[in-house]
């Protein structure tokens, strides 16, 4: 019974929260049309997605989010120190070829949004056997790092998070 009514919980509750920050009000009709949405949403669009993606909601996810977040903090930073102390001719930018061993196209898009939130890089295309990701970078001394470190601090928590 729960399981038609919520046919993807966690997509009901991201709604709910999203729909409150965007309302920016805590009042009984904003929280009662947030789960109208909550609820009918997931109801309608269910029948295009029938294999929900299987998320491990826990440390591993509240973890990513924490790392997600301070990076993109301390991205701002360095790059509002790139744009303030260097010149246009000494950026380093270039584009990335990130190999990806995730198969879930929930994964790849958290994966590739994550990258486009991160100040300085840019998610741009998928490959279309879905194995690889080009991105932008603004200023990069080593390509072969960056890549590395993209890997190892986004895509090997996300395969965590998502099994």
């Amino acid at each position: 019974m729960i399981r038609r009514l919520l046919p993807h919980p966690a997509l009901s509750v991201l709604l709910v929260i999203v729909w409150m920050l965007l309302v920016n009000e805590l009042g009984f009709g904003a929280l009662f049309l947030a789960l109208v949405f909550g609820v009918v949403v997931p109801l309608v669009t269910s029948r295009f997605w029938p294999e929900r993606p299987k998320v491990r909601f826990g440390r591993d996810a509240l973890a990513y989010l924490l790392i997600v977040i301070f990076d993109v903090i301390v991205a701002n930073f360095e790059i509002a120190w790139i744009i303030l102390t260097r010149r246009n001719r000494d950026l380093r930018s270039c584009w990335l070829v990130i190999p990806t061993e995730l198969r879930s196209a929930e994964a790849i898009t958290v994966l590739a949004g994550t990258i486009s939130l991160t100040p300085g890089t840019v998610s741009s295309d998928i490959s279309s056997d879905g194995r690889a990701l080009l991105v932008h970078a603004l200023d990069v001394a080593d390509p072969a790092a960056e890549v590395a470190r993209i890997k190892q601090r986004y895509e090997t928590r996300l395969m965590k998070v998502f099994r």
